[in-house]
């Protein structure tokens, strides 16, 4: 790959790209770099660069000659080396956002060419005539786009083969499948304190693997809800996993069964009330009001599965024949991980053969349950209640409880 940076700056950025890995990487020629200086192509004796913007306005405008020069020039050049035209980029604060998929797409041309806008900008006539796309590496303005283009230049050149020791370098990385990248510890084992997760230490790579796959899903559904909703919508669940030999469900009819499921129940609704609800609301869960929740639901129609992981129980989920609702889907807090919550919701759609839509309720703040339900084909069919600080006693901040429906895949 060939990538030329238009700059008022080319030392800046010729230094940049001489360092460290990339520094390495170019000097085995496994991309070529080139910086041009927007001055060498100006025809004034000063070599001005920029004038005042027509209309009035504070700032400068970079003139369109000298990149337009300059952008013909590194065309040749690549002509005579018989590459393709570059692909050509300004960066721009009213630019398309940048992001790892567009790195991606970026890295496959053979060509590329970042204008650096400076000043106030650039004449946008030669935005409109030489440029490709413009980008913004964010919602925020910066004195040059230098540092903008070596944004760019260091994500795509990482993704040239042989720059980074293996694929799996960038693989495994923020963005790179759509989610936040897990924590990383290193030596020593114990810092200040604070031991790293004794998972790592287990050489089970099955485990650590799956350890991590957790932590980048909450990770990106904690600070970046956007991403989380993007990757959960593009990345459905497809293969339920395997059931074990020491798991059942079976449908609960013994008192020590509704035991158990009532103290699910009650951990279950604190852990995803603690946020939302009051001390007093928290305390109202308990095994006992839970327990009569379930058999005032079982008169009305609903049956409640539990279950058991070597006959320990561990998980329960309810169906109701008459409505096709699912409810109170909860996994104990030391399974959670485990794909229980997967097979019990699966486990439940199929008990409600008759229902075709089957659907469930669940506050917004579960923020975890709705990205499994969403990549289990639930889509969002509105809203049955809303909870307000005053009006509900038992809440201290307001939330929604909002219906998902199951959507077949083949209605689309």
């Amino acid at each position: 790959m060939r990538i030329d940076i238009v700059t008022l700056f080319p030392e800046l950025c010729d230094g940049f790209l001489s360092t460290s890995i990339l520094g390495r990487a170019r000097a085995k020629n496994l991309f070529e770099a080139h910086c041009h200086q927007i001055r060498d192509y100006t025809k004034n004796k000063q070599r001005q660069t920029d004038d005042y913007p027509y209309g009035g306005g504070c700032g400068m405008v970079l003139y369109a000659q000298p990149i337009a020069d300059c952008l013909r020039a590194v065309a040749d050049q690549c002509a005579q080396q018989g590459r393709a035209k570059p692909h050509v980029v300004f960066l721009t604060a009213a630019g398309q956002p940048y992001n790892e998929e567009t790195a991606r797409r970026l890295s496959s041309y053979e060509s590329l060419a970042l204008v650096c806008g400076h000043y106030e900008g650039i004449d946008q006539r030669v935005i409109d005539t030489f440029g490709d796309e413009e980008i913004s590496i964010g919602d925020y303005v910066l004195t040059g786009g230098e540092l903008a283009s070596l944004v760019v230049a260091d994500s795509v050149l990482r993704l040239q083969p042989g720059v980074l020791a293996e694929e799996k370098g960038y693989q495994d990385e923020s963005y790179w499948d759509g989610l936040l990248e897990y924590p990383q510890f290193t030596r020593p084992e114990v810092w200040e304190g604070q031991p790293i997760p004794p998972v790592l230490l287990t050489g089970d790579h099955n485990k650590i693997d799956a350890w991590r796959g957790r932590q980048s899903r909450k990770r990106t559904r904690q600070r970046r809800p956007d991403l989380y909703d993007q990757w959960c919508a593009t990345h459905p669940i497809t293969q339920i996993p395997r059931w074990k030999r020491t798991e059942r469900a079976q449908l609960i009819k013994a008192d020590a069964q509704l035991d158990a499921a009532a103290k699910l129940f009650a951990e279950g609704c604190r852990t995803v009330c603690r946020d939302v609800c009051t001390e007093a609301g928290l305390a109202e869960y308990t095994p006992e009001v839970m327990r009569q929740c379930l058999e005032e639901e079982r008169k009305a129609g609903w049956a409640f599965y539990l279950h058991t992981t070597s006959d320990t129980p561990d998980g329960m989920v309810g169906v109701c024949h008459k409505t096709g609702e699912i409810g109170h889907l909860f996994v104990t807090q030391s399974a959670r991980g485990s794909g229980i919550g997967t097979k019990l919701l699966d486990f439940a759609r199929k008990k409600l053969a008759e229902h075709a839509r089957p659907w469930l309720a669940v506050l917004d703040v579960n923020t975890a349950a709705i990205g499994l339900y969403r990549r289990m084909g639930y889509l969002p069919d509105g809203v049955r209640n809303m909870y307000q600080p005053g009006v509900n006693v038992a809440f201290c901040k307001p939330c929604k409880e909002l219906v998902m429906r199951y959507q077949p895949q083949d209605q689309g």
